[in-house]
């Protein structure tokens, strides 16, 4: 036989080479339309239709460039694995009447195997934190509703104009090599928002804005957080918790390896004084954790009320139990270093500081800590965290 000749193996790999490529989906190919500097809202939309539908994995491609999307709601469920790869930045419309949903820019619901990926960048361009008129909008730059077993990795969020990423009935989802980018001075831009989702991952992720930049809600199980940056930004937060009717137990949450510099909150369990119903939290644990010039590096706040927008005088109804600090040093921009403030009517359970080795080279007053509610037990923590008696009230 010639060597040019073909055999019936060498007709099915071709076919198998042939179908390969055909399952990237690239908006910007003829047969979508879209072109750089330019608004490719239904490019987008057409190719995830078609990469969607497909039997086979599929990828839908984004290439280098500047684009401009007015939103997008990208649905399962897709009938194989499928990723979406970004190398582009796209830009949100600055004005938020363009949007062609008022609470969601880039949507993912649904969608089982899925990745996203690329170094591109995701841009809402809020520029409301410069305009005190600036009318504000609930727009998250990324959310991800019912997507189970996957990926995010490698791709920026810029000037979200709510919260950057939030996740919501998801499971077994990681995110890795995410930024997540915002002035401190934005308001209730958190970097990641979880809630009532299971397993969870952020890693290797860097988060600087205006507000939490990891917050966990009611209903977050089995988080792992590990080797994350933060700052600015609120700190690192579990909560709020409370304020709702049906809300969910937060249970499993590890949070280790990570470093918060210049942050108004350090590690925060936050609940609602005057809850509506009972709830708990449980199985929290900190570790390895440093500090630079942090405000209130520890903190349980039972009696978390922005604004005066609650009942005081009525306590938290969400049960703390098995919370662990270990291994945690640095520094303090505030006097006080650890505050353990729980709820009258159901005091922390099960609280432990361990190796605690925190730093104030501030003005006001001495190194102290404020604890109520609460019975911590205390192992190689420094004297100086010490000077303030245990409130139980």
């Amino acid at each position: 036989m010639s060597r040019h000749s073909y055999t019936d193996t060498d007709f099915l790999k071709g076919a198998s080479i042939a179908k390969v490529q055909s399952s990237v989906f690239d908006v910007t190919s003829a047969a979508y339309g879209g072109k750089p500097n330019s608004d490719i809202t239904q490019a987008l939309a057409n190719a995830w239709r078609d990469a969607c539908a497909s039997t086979w994995p599929t990828k839908v491609v984004i290439p280098k460039g500047t684009y401009y999307l007015r939103g997008a709601i990208l649905q399962g469920p897709c009938k194989a694995p499928i990723e979406v790869q970004v190398q582009g930045n796209l830009k949100a419309p600055l004005d938020s009447k363009y949007l062609t949903k008022q609470d969601t820019w880039v949507g993912f619901q649904y969608v089982d195997r899925f990745t996203l990926y690329g170094g591109g960048t995701f841009d809402g361009q809020n520029n409301c934190y410069k305009n005190k008129y600036c009318k504000a909008t609930d727009a998250v730059n990324l959310r991800f509703d019912f997507v189970t077993n996957a990926m995010i990795r490698d791709i920026t969020s810029l000037d979200s104009k709510h919260f950057h990423i939030n996740v919501f009935g998801c499971r077994n989802v990681t995110f890795q090599y995410v930024t997540i980018t915002a002035p401190e001075d934005s308001a209730n831009t958190d970097g990641i928002h979880i809630g009532r989702s299971y397993g969870i991952t952020v890693d290797h992720t860097t988060i600087g804005t205006g507000d939490d930049c990891i917050s966990l809600g009611d209903g977050s199980k089995r988080i792992i957080v590990t080797n994350v940056t933060c700052g600015p930004g609120h700190g690192i937060s579990i909560g709020s918790l409370g304020k709702y009717q049906n809300e969910e137990p937060v249970a499993g949450v590890i949070v280790k390896n990570c470093t918060l510099t210049n942050t108004q909150n350090g590690l925060r369990i936050k609940t609602w004084p005057g809850s509506p119903v009972f709830g708990t939290a449980t199985h929290i644990h900190f570790q390895d954790i440093a500090m630079v010039n942090v405000g209130n590096p520890i903190f349980i706040d039972q009696q978390y009320c922005p604004y005066s927008q609650c009942a005081q005088k009525a306590p938290s109804t969400v049960q703390i139990s098995r919370v662990t600090f270990a291994n945690i040093k640095g520094t303090s921009a505030t006097p006080v270093a650890v505050q353990l403030m729980c709820s009258r009517k159901l005091p922390c359970q099960n609280v432990g500081l361990e190796d605690i080795d925190i730093t104030y080279s501030g003005d006001k007053g001495p190194l102290t800590s404020q604890c109520a509610y609460v019975k911590p037990q205390f192992t190689r923590v420094a004297i100086l965290l010490l000077v303030l008696p245990i409130l139980l009230v």
